[in-house]
């Protein structure tokens, strides 16, 4: 508007051109915003030319006092529309809190509300402050285009979210692998799902890949399989070491009975026989379980004098006698 009073010229061009070339044809209140504009402009080239510069100051305070108390206005909405939309979601908070809705769903659609309020508070306060510049739908026009170009990702995104609410191939607490990455789920927002690692990173994983990838959740199932590979030396005796096998799994607590452990000689390698053991556990239970197996068994095979090997190649060399040099 600074630049309407000082650069009549200009202005007037400025003023008649369409503030959107994709837009529909201007309506009334466009058409005398233009006429309006128009005016202020020769208005201001008279006073410049005729020498009435304390008129031409005038104006330019009125039209800075009124910008100025529009600027107020806008941050007091501003803040006090964020003070409310804070107590909304606080009390929408409690309501899933009390409800044991999903963590995951809660997030999202505490988020999604979150993003809707505040864009609510913005055209409130365009509404209520008025512009008299660009009409209300030439502002979310223009903006939308541009909007929708740069976050298409986003809006991938958000389609993505949508969809993992609804077929729910998981839920807040769940222990997942996804993406080249796995742990619990926190929280799916609108554009990223929350993931905390064993070793307690955080990990955002956007929701457009995730919905249409594959998805691991070990959770879903109460009880997990542990399969625990074991090698030793050639000649060993197989049926000690299935012995050893079974009872390192008899004697742990949290392995189940029903499937009842299974050990045997699965495979020749190279440089040693190879065992499995599998038993079944809790799926809470599987890394605690696992961890103590390893243990254990390694004690029981070094008490027994079983070797474990380690990978080794045997070169026979021929007989001096029998080599010949050209």
């Amino acid at each position: 508007m600074v630049f309407l009073y000082f650069c009549p010229t200009v202005s007037i061009k400025y003023a008649t051109m369409p503030t959107n070339l994709f837009a529909a044809p201007p309506d009334s209140t466009d058409t005398k915003m233009i006429e309006n504009l128009d005016e202020k402009a020769v208005s201001t080239a008279e006073l410049i030319k005729q020498g009435r510069f304390h008129e031409l100051f005038d104006q330019f305070l009125t039209f800075s006092i009124d910008l100025l108390g529009k600027l107020l206005i806008v941050f007091v909405l501003f803040f006090i529309g964020k003070w409310i939309i804070r107590k909304i979601n606080k009390f929408l908070n409690n309501i899933f809190s009390k409800r044991s809705m999903d963590s995951a769903l809660k997030g999202f659609l505490l988020n999604l509300t979150n993003v809707m309020l505040f864009i609510g508070l913005f055209i409130l306060i365009i509404n209520i402050v008025g512009s008299q510049t660009v009409s209300l739908a030439a502002i979310i026009g223009s903006a939308g285009l541009a909007i929708g170009l740069a976050v298409k990702d986003n809006l991938s995104n958000f389609a993505g979210g949508v969809m993992l609410l609804f077929n729910k191939p998981f839920k807040g607490g769940d222990y997942i692998q996804a993406q080249n990455t796995e742990g619990t789920v926190k929280t799916v927002g609108i554009l990223y799902t929350t993931l905390t690692t064993i070793d307690n990173k955080t990990v955002y994983i956007p929701n457009g890949p995730l919905s249409t990838g594959v998805i691991i959740n070990y959770t879903t199932q109460e009880n997990r399989r542990i399969d625990l590979p074991i090698g030793v030396d050639y000649g060993s005796d197989v049926e000690l070491v299935k012995k050893i096998l079974l009872d390192a799994a008899s004697q742990h607590p949290k392995i189940l009975h029903d499937p009842a452990p299974f050990a045997r000689m699965s495979k020749m390698n190279d440089s040693s026989i190879d065992f499995v053991l599998r038993v079944w556990v809790k799926s809470s239970d599987y890394w605690e379980v696992n961890f103590d197996l390893t243990e254990d068994i390694y004690k029981q095979l070094n008490a027994n004098g079983l070797n474990i090997p380690f990978p080794q190649m045997t070169v026979h060399f021929a007989d001096k006698n029998q080599m010949k040099l050209e």
